[in-house]
């Protein structure tokens, strides 16, 4: 059974604003520090992406992957899992939960299961895990509080 991880964060910004980003999933190369591409493969009849893949390279760990999109109907949830196993991963489901939060900000969950295709050790999958999750976390904060053209 593959463990599952979650983080939160709180976001100087409204719940759209948050969701815009990671809906703007082009954009990732540009602040996503380990993706090197992510293209839309699939879009829904809405224009929202249905699929995207993505070229991933976190220093040790290069992979290629896509990932299948659903959003809930305000966007307040966007969850993924990965179509096909691919070279590092044989599964992957995910999803961020925004809700509004203090001074008109977001409150932003990030939830996350991957099941390796490399064996790991339990201690240094979880600490992976979370070192994952915090860089993530960190990255939209960090995008999404930058003011648009910064």
């Amino acid at each position: 059974m593959t463990d599952v991880s979650t983080q939160s964060i709180v976001i100087a910004a409204p719940p759209e604003r948050v969701a815009e980003v990671i809906c703007d999933f082009g954009c990732y190369p540009e602040w996503a520090a380990a993706v090197r591409s992510a293209e839309i493969v699939e879009e829904y009849e809405d224009g929202y992406a249905s699929q995207v893949r993505f070229v991933l390279d976190a220093t040790m760990l290069t992979d290629e992957y896509t990932l299948r999109y659903e959003y809930a109907e305000d966007i307040s949830r966007i969850e993924w899992s990965l179509t096909a196993p691919s070279r590092v991963q044989r599964d992957q489901h995910g999803s961020y939960d925004i809700v509004p939060g203090p001074d008109g900000g977001s409150v932003v969950r990030y939830t996350l299961s991957v099941d390796l295709a490399i064996g790991m050790p339990g201690m240094l999958k979880r600490k992976a895990e979370r070192m994952i999750m915090d860089t993530a976390l960190r990255e939209l904060k960090r995008r999404v509080e930058t003011p648009i053209g910064a």
